[in-house]
């Protein structure tokens, strides 16, 4: 199954449990973010990536260049451990991370979620790649993924118990669009994948031919 048809699966059988006030909030929102044209502007191919150096969730601080130095780098933005779309993804490529990394890549995920709610989630599922915090969205910014919650979405998460102010050290309303990059070794994007909907995802196929492609 693809992981797209996951979530598809997910998302139809989600929306029967939300209250038809709190789908149109959400269904707003989502549509405003689309119009902005936020997605079509962020880093995309043959784009330098910018460098970062962000602390991982066992305490190590990673950075891009010693990752490229090694090899091609898979980067991908997730919003946190409480997105269960986030979640779906980020398994689905543990379940490619040996194919990935037979190709000579590292995978690493990048969330504005602090050290201890990361290493919680690696944890639990068993990742074998770095999981890096990106406090305040900083890195997602420079990529031109970030953007903030409009207030009545926010109150929707609030409602359903997700606690941002917490989770990202007080940084409660901004969020990165979802994204996945392949970067070569010389820090040039070669692949991207961006969308303002969360509930669509990067293949794990997709990422697997553009490492191939770069051989």
């Amino acid at each position: 199954m693809s992981v797209n048809t996951e979530l598809r699966a997910f998302y139809a059988s989600r929306q029967e449990q939300i209250p038809a006030e709190i789908r149109a909030v959400m269904r707003r929102a989502a549509e405003e973010l689309a119009e902005s044209g936020q997605a079509d502007r962020a880093l995309t191919v043959g784009d330098q990536a910018p460098p970062f150096t962000l602390p991982s969730a066992t305490g190590r601080t990673v950075g891009l260049g010693e990752l490229l130095a090694e090899g091609p780098v898979v980067l991908t933005f997730y919003r946190g451990a409480w997105c269960p779309y986030c979640n779906i993804a980020l398994r689905s490529l543990q379940q490619h991370h040996d194919e990935i990394a037979a190709r000579g890549a590292r995978l690493v995920a990048v969330s504005p979620q602090i050290p201890d709610e990361s290493l919680t989630f690696a944890e639990k599922n068993e990742l074998a790649y770095d999981v890096l915090s990106d406090l305040g969205c900083d890195t997602a910014k420079q990529y031109g993924l970030a953007f903030d919650l409009p207030e009545d979405l926010a109150a929707v998460y609030e409602g359903f118990g997700i606690d941002l102010h917490r989770s990202q050290a007080g940084h409660a309303r901004t969020l990165p669009i979802p994204a996945t990059h392949v970067i070569d070794r010389e820090g040039t994007v070669r692949w991207a994948f961006v969308d303002s909907d969360y509930t669509t995802r990067a293949e794990p196929a997709d990422i697997l031919a553009a490492l191939d492609a770069l051989a």
